[in-house]
């Protein structure tokens, strides 16, 4: 691509398209997500802080998609209209949510396969797919919080 204005305002306004179009997706997410549970329910996400970083291994042909999802417009949208329907967003501490077993609580890096994302237990031999352990994590984080906290509803978005 040569470095014209012309090129320049073009990548310029297909930007804006891609953040528009990133904007309804989230509003969306956000909204059936509200819409879809019942009043005072509590919301888990991870806090994602410095996923950039933990991203930068992602294959070359991957990483676009991956560092360039606003996860923070999503979690910002979630936190206003959980608030208009009385539900809260928590953010939990993401680490070793895909790697700590939800039978045993065994915790281990080598609990993990990450390449055909399957969790299996060295502790007790559980098997699962790794995005599913960490979704049961955090519910398990959700609903510590809410007997604590005495929160009625309990929804993990991972």
């Amino acid at each position: 691509m040569r470095q014209t204005p012309s090129s320049r305002r073009r990548l310029k306004v297909i930007g804006y398209r891609e953040n528009r179009w990133m904007q309804d997706v989230n509003h969306c997410v956000s909204k059936a997500l509200v819409e879809n549970n019942p009043k005072h329910t509590l919301f888990v996400l991870e806090h994602l802080s410095g996923i950039r970083n933990a991203t930068e291994r992602v294959k070359t042909k991957d990483l676009y998609v991956s560092l360039s999802w606003s996860f923070y417009d999503l979690e910002q949208k979630l936190i206003y209209k959980a608030k208009q329907n009385q539900s809260s967003v928590i953010n939990v501490d993401p680490h070793y949510t895909s790697q700590c077993c939800p039978i045993c609580g065994h915790t281990e890096k080598a609990n993990r396969n990450k390449k055909i994302h399957l969790f299996t237990c060295k502790n007790c031999g559980y098997k699962s797919n790794d995005d599913r352990i960490g979704a049961m994590n955090l519910y398990r984080m959700g609903i510590n919080y809410h007997v604590d906290n005495q929160v009625p509803n309990t929804v993990v978005t991972e």
